[in-house]
């Protein structure tokens, strides 16, 4: 599988970027994690930046912020570049985080969101996101742990396929339990000063509302070709989509997953 389809085995649906767009309040998200990291003439790199929207409310916290997105999907790129044709600030270009054309020791503040649960080679991703960091600049990397695979009441069918789904794609790199592992690839990466956040971020405790099940639903259709292929076939894909979300509809049952961040700071002696 070549480098694109590593990360794309789902977000090449052209459906998968409105589908992440729709589940984040780029203005919120940049307030929480980032406002305080990005002084004023700053530059920022985006990691993975999709269509764009969380590094467009990066560059409107100060009209001195230049800013970058890198991703490895030209459709995204080139909506990004669509939706910013006016702020000069701002450019997008394609490529792959895993071996960045970028300058070392250029930009203040580096960061990647939900990206590195898609990567194979996540340690070269995360030391090529340090290499291109300023010394004394920050680097920010935001993913999830125990996607899709936490509920309870237990139900065996239903879990055994999930982790038959995730099996499969581990091949691609897909890897449902990376947020627990950021910390160690910051240090990994020579980061000093290394900050870890634990937050829910999926919760579905009793019957799911309508519209986080319309997320879901569009979720596993997105997924339903490469589910086929780990089950065996399309129907039995559909199958256990149903039985998933039936089980999201029952009044008893819960579902999580957490989102860790963790930042760290680029060290000026050794060039990490």
């Amino acid at each position: 599988m070549n480098k694109a389809a590593t990360i794309d085995y789902i977000m090449e649906d052209p459906r998968e970027a409105a589908r992440l767009e729709a589940k984040v309040d780029p203005e919120a998200w940049v307030q929480k994690y980032l406002a305080h990291r990005v002084p004023p003439g700053a530059e920022v790199l985006s990691v993975g930046c999709g269509p764009g929207v969380i590094l467009n409310a990066v560059s409107a916290l100060d009209s001195s912020i230049k800013a970058t997105g890198i991703d490895i999907s030209a459709d995204r790129v080139q909506e990004a570049t669509e939706r910013n044709p006016k702020n000069p600030r701002l450019q997008f270009f394609r490529g792959d985080a895993q071996a960045m054309q970028l300058p070392s020791d250029h930009f203040d503040v580096v960061y990647s969101r939900m990206l590195l649960q898609y990567l194979r080679e996540k340690e070269k991703a995360v030391a090529e996101m340090v290499r291109v960091c300023k010394p004394g600049g920050i680097v920010l990397l935001q993913d999830l742990d125990g996607q899709l695979l936490w509920h309870y009441p237990e139900d065996p069918v239903m879990q055994r396929a999930v982790e038959r789904v995730v099996g499969a794609l581990a091949a691609t790199g897909f890897d449902p339990f990376v947020g627990r592992k950021l910390f160690s690839l910051a240090r990994g990466a020579g980061l000093k000063k290394v900050d870890v956040q634990v937050e829910c971020y999926h919760l579905i405790a009793g019957e799911i509302e309508p519209h986080i099940l319309r997320q879901w639903e569009l979720k596993l259709d997105i997924a339903k070709s490469q589910m086929a292929k780990a089950l065996g076939s399309k129907a039995e894909a559909e199958r256990q989509i149903q039985r998933f979300l039936e089980y999201l509809c029952r009044p008893d049952t819960l579902t999580y997953s957490m989102q860790f961040t963790v930042t760290g700071e680029k060290g000026y002696e050794t060039g990490k």
